[in-house]
């Protein structure tokens, strides 16, 4: 922005802008796992694999607001999921999607094994293809890392905390 380039989140589609988003985050996370992680092929599984092969790799998956993270196949593994807003440059955020702003900000990161089970499988005719979305009581289940309560796009209930605490 400092540039006069406006800023990406107004330049790509929502979609886009989550695939993105997961990129840079992979390479965050093996850029700082003092060489435990390294970045896997684009579009293979795991996005990120131990180069010694002696542990298993994890795959990054991304959503926007309440939406559940998703890919294109259900597979058994550890996953690291993180689930953003739009917020103002500031980090403010105010719900619904007429309030969007254009920086993206982490909400949640959240840490686990997943089994096939643990996602939904769609595979709708006239779809672009086979998604496969984690269930919510999965997603609820995997460990929090990181969790910004000003930013959680769900009601606020003081006495029915968010469920995604465990």
């Amino acid at each position: 922005m400092g540039n006069g380039t406006p800023p990406l989140s107004s330049l790509v589609e929502l979609a886009n802008l989550s695939s993105i988003v997961g990129n840079l985050l992979g390479e965050g996370c093996a850029r700082n796992s003092n060489g435990a992680l390294t970045r896997n092929k684009p579009h293979t599984y795991p996005d990120l694999i131990c180069p010694n092969n002696l542990n298993p790799g994890v795959e990054i998956k991304i959503a926007l607001e309440k939406n559940s993270p998703k890919g294109h196949l259900a597979k058994a593994g550890y996953y690291l999921t993180y689930r953003y807003v739009l917020t103002d440059s500031n980090g403010n955020y105010i719900k619904g999607k007429e309030n969007r702003q254009d920086t993206v900000t982490i909400w949640e990161v959240k840490c686990g094994y997943l089994h096939e089970e643990d996602f939904s499988i769609s595979n709708t005719e006239g779809d672009s293809g086979k998604t496969a979305v984690i269930k919510t009581s999965a997603l609820n289940n995997m460990k929090l890392l990181y969790f910004k309560p000003s930013c959680v796009p769900y009601k606020h209930d003081a006495l029915k905390p968010y469920k995604g605490f465990n």
